[in-house]
């Protein structure tokens, strides 16, 4: 019998926005909702297993803004099993734009049976009213795997939502060298030498962590190849 699923937490009271997150399945996915304050409306960042424990991260939020809180994008970082199992029932409850990096679009719609209607790029941005996001394409651990940052307003430090291409200790697995050099370069250059040090990162499984604190082991990583 798999645990109960983990409660849901708040991350985030920010001016604008809030920041929940929930753990599900037994691959401990992080999954994420951001709400605007001044709209109601929310984002779900991988609807990964568990539709109850979805739906009560949903009504975690009812208290964060004023206005009537509505799901209105689905956001799903990478094309990978683990988090697309709930999408469908999160579609069909709610009937959100669905976005999702454009390599892994066709994959995640073939396997889930939904409508990706936002293919996303590096560089675009993508969002709802009240909350925007910047999409960071980093290939490597699938060709479509998209970080998304939040930087809600200009006294907030921005913090990236990366699905499972940046951790505590080193990029996302890869497999094979070639993959690997695509996503450390691309971690490099698209986030640490565009961020700041205290830049929040919230991976797609496990613990937070900064780019700070994973700065000093670049070169490590890229000697161990993993």
């Amino acid at each position: 019998m798999s645990a109960s699923p983990a409660a849901p937490r708040l991350l985030h009271d920010l001016p604008a926005v809030t920041v929940r997150t929930c753990v599900v399945s037994e691959m401990q996915n992080n999954v994420y909702l951001l709400t605007s304050k001044t709209t109601g409306a929310q984002i779900l960042v991988d609807a990964a297993d568990e539709p109850e424990a979805i739906a009560a991260l949903l009504a975690s939020a009812a208290d964060d803004t004023p206005c009537e809180p509505h799901l209105d994008l689905l956001i799903t970082t990478h094309r990978h099993w683990d988090h697309i199992r709930a999408t469908a029932a999160v579609v069909e409850q709610h009937s959100p734009r669905h976005a999702a990096g454009a390599a892994d679009a066709e994959q995640i719609e073939k396997e889930t049976g939904t409508e990706v209607t936002e293919r996303l790029e590096h560089g675009a941005t993508v969002g709802v009213d009240g909350i925007e996001l910047d999409v960071i394409g980093l290939r490597g651990h699938t060709p479509g795997s998209v970080a998304l940052v939040l930087q809600s307003g200009p006294d907030e430090e921005p913090m990236v939502f990366s699905g499972d291409s940046l951790f505590p200790g080193g990029v996302g697995k890869t497999w094979s060298d070639e993959d690997f050099r695509s996503l450390l370069a691309d971690v490099t250059a698209r986030l640490f030498d565009v961020y700041e040090d205290d830049t929040v990162v919230h991976p797609g499984h496990g613990d937070s962590t900064t780019l700070g604190a994973e700065r000093p082991h670049l070169d490590e990583w890229a000697e161990r190849g993993w």
